[in-house]
């Protein structure tokens, strides 16, 4: 019985060590837009500066959406928010909160792949 659980400790240090590996060698996020309210007529690229401050240079990255309107948008319109970046700019991916993405939404942003089911 304890050989078996060393073994098994063995084991998950293993796959510890192994995740924290794949972590460190992930591609870093560069952010390409950030768009907040495009539904409602914001400008494309409204949120870009303050995405990229916030994720370019991470494996991953949640960021937390606040409420701010600028002059095109109505007080009364339901806000989405699109944010479209690349893995060390090549791999590019596009994410999506559907409107209604006011304060305190986040979004989860990454290149580290994905080794789950189905993948």
């Amino acid at each position: 019985m304890a050989r078996r659980l060393g073994l098994l400790v063995i084991v998950a240090f293993a796959a510890s060590v192994f995740s924290i590996e794949a972590q460190a060698q992930a591609e870093r996020i560069r952010i390409e837009s950030g768009t907040y309210g495009a539904n409602c007529g914001a400008a494309t690229g409204n949120a870009t500066r303050d995405l990229a401050k916030r994720c370019n240079d991470r494996a991953t990255c949640r960021y937390i959406v606040h409420t701010r309107l600028d002059a095109t948008q109505r007080a009364s319109c339901a806000r989405d928010f699109t944010a479209t970046w690349s893995c060390d700019h090549h791999e590019f991916h596009r994410a999506m909160l559907s409107a209604e993405a006011g304060d305190g939404s986040s979004l989860v942003l990454t290149c580290i792949p994905s080794t789950g089911a189905g993948k």
